[in-house]
């Protein structure tokens, strides 16, 4: 559990609380370390993967806290990024409080609905189905990038430049979106479930007409033997009639 790639992991987690408390630091130059922070933090999940993987060292700690621990700091930062230009929204050109709401919602909620699909995903174990490809990538690349120059916003450039690359990633975000729902979805119409349903109720009907056909053996053999019987019997009656002596009078 305490190995190399899982302490980096902790560390995402520690660095959150730091980056919001530098966020609302009142000095000059807090929104500049609380970027560094943030970048730091971004650079602990690249690293974390790539050594459990290359050490050899994952577990299911580190598979567990790793997701968790970037969408917390993401989504916190997101939130404080959209506080921070809705109140600040008359220092900039209008509506660009709408320009980081929006795209921070398409975001939040990507993030919901592809962790409630890789859960999903995981339990009929089709986990693979749903792993990062490389248009995650670099919606996550572009994304940190984004985040980082929003929150230090050294200058109005900067911040424009940062704008747009947010909605780079909003539009990579909704893709990889897609393409991960079209294979849950593709899952979904062939629930194992409901297969194993719809498999055992021919299995049913035909062990019901198994024991119908049985039952109807049985009682034409109890009817056949009955029939035996009183044949026999009849037989037996007639050969002691004629057997008996006749009296004369």
């Amino acid at each position: 559990m305490y190995n190399l790639p899982n302490l980096l992991t902790l560390l995402r987690v520690i660095l959150i609380p730091i980056f919001v408390g530098l966020f609302y630091y009142p000095t000059d130059r807090s929104n500049m370390f609380a970027a560094i922070v943030f970048v730091v933090a971004a650079l602990t999940d690249l690293l974390d993967g790539y050594l459990a993987r290359k050490l050899k060292q994952t577990t299911k700690f580190g598979a567990f806290l790793d997701p968790v621990a970037d969408k917390i700091i993401v989504c916190t930062a997101l939130v404080l990024i959209v506080e921070y230009y809705s109140v600040h929204v008359g220092e900039f050109f209008p509506h660009m409080n709408l320009l980081i709401s929006i795209p921070a919602m398409v975001i939040i909620a990507r993030e919901i609905v592809v962790s409630a699909l890789r859960e999903w995903m995981a339990e009929i174990g089709q986990r693979a189905q749903v792993a990062v490809n490389w248009v995650g990538k670099w919606k996550t690349t572009i994304q940190m990038t984004a985040i980082a120059l929003l929150v230090w916003r050294y200058n109005e450039p900067m911040i424009y430049a940062a704008v747009g690359l947010l909605g780079l990633a909003t539009i990579l975000t909704i893709w990889s979106m897609v393409m991960y729902l079209k294979v849950g979805l593709s899952h979904m119409s062939e629930d194992p479930k409901a297969e194993v349903i719809a498999g055992s109720a021919p299995n049913s009907s035909s062990s019901a007409i198994s024991a119908a056909s049985t039952a109807n053996q049985e009682d034409a053999q109890s009817v056949t033997t009955a029939d035996t019987t009183a044949t026999s019997n009849t037989t037996e009656d007639s050969a002691s009639t004629e057997s008996k002596p006749v009296e004369k009078i």
